[in-house]
């Protein structure tokens, strides 16, 4: 069973790594009880998720391009795998692929303000249990 979003943008919340409520991080409000729900407005909201990726590219620094790579290759993975790629622990690994799920939603949601100036991912996408 998989955790997908769908609206203005589409995907699906890496297992075990990423969190359903992820689009927080940029910026994003929350609408509570029982589903997520999120609305970005370009000229409210563009700077705080540009801010949002531009951390998520510091936080991977050169891991960004070697992990581009290695999802590139492989249609799988495990945490020992990517970590003998990138020559670091599983502990790394995680944290590595916690930024890394949550560059690609950014990107996403940035690439959609900047094509139709705003992104809606609506509540019936998610749900909290």
């Amino acid at each position: 069973m998989g955790r997908y979003y769908s609206g203005d943008i589409e995907g699906k919340f890496w297992f075990g790594v990423q969190s359903s409520n992820d689009a927080s991080f940029f910026g994003g409000q929350e609408s509570p009880p029982n589903f997520l729900e999120y609305f970005f407005e370009k000229d409210t909201d563009y700077q705080t998720v540009c801010a949002g990726v531009e951390t998520c590219r510091q936080e991977l620094g050169d891991y960004k391009a070697q992990l581009d790579m290695f999802f590139d290759e492989n249609e799988a993975y495990s945490d020992r795998m990517v970590a003998a790629k990138l020559k670091v622990d599983e502990k790394t690994v995680v944290g590595l692929l916690e930024w890394y799920a949550r560059l690609e939603l950014g990107e996403k949601i940035k690439q959609c303000l900047e094509r139709q100036g705003e992104c809606r991912i609506p509540s019936r996408t998610v749900a909290i249990e």
